[in-house]
């Protein structure tokens, strides 16, 4: 490869904190910034996504075939980030937003 060539390779790619994460990789500038970019394939569990990664999170790359690293994908159950949304948290778990909270003893901490 040609070092003024753009990165661009199917990998599973080593993170610092013991993470893993397996697809298509190649280099996408933001804001200024080349990134890695990882799209990973979609799976059984989990919807294809995309992932940018700065250079101080990669610890390895490791160039695989589209095989290899659709296998790992699979296997190493990655998944979205998904938008967090408090309401519907507490919706879902049958809390209310403005229910007063209790005490050790059942009674309520309002007068």
């Amino acid at each position: 490869m040609d070092i003024s060539e753009k990165f661009e390779s199917w990998a599973i790619v080593e993170l610092f904190g013991h993470n893993r994460i397996a697809g298509k990789c190649s280099e996408q500038n933001v804001a200024g910034s080349n990134m890695l970019r990882i799209d990973v394939p979609e799976t059984e569990k989990n919807p294809a996504f995309t992932r940018l990664l700065g250079h101080a999170a990669i610890y390895a790359i490791n160039p695989v075939t589209e095989e290899v690293a659709t296998y790992w994908a699979k296997m190493l159950h990655c998944a979205p980030i998904n938008a967090w949304d408090v309401r519907e948290f507490m919706e879902k778990n049958k809390l209310a937003l403005n229910q007063p909270s209790t005490n050790d003893f059942g009674d309520t901490d309002i007068d």
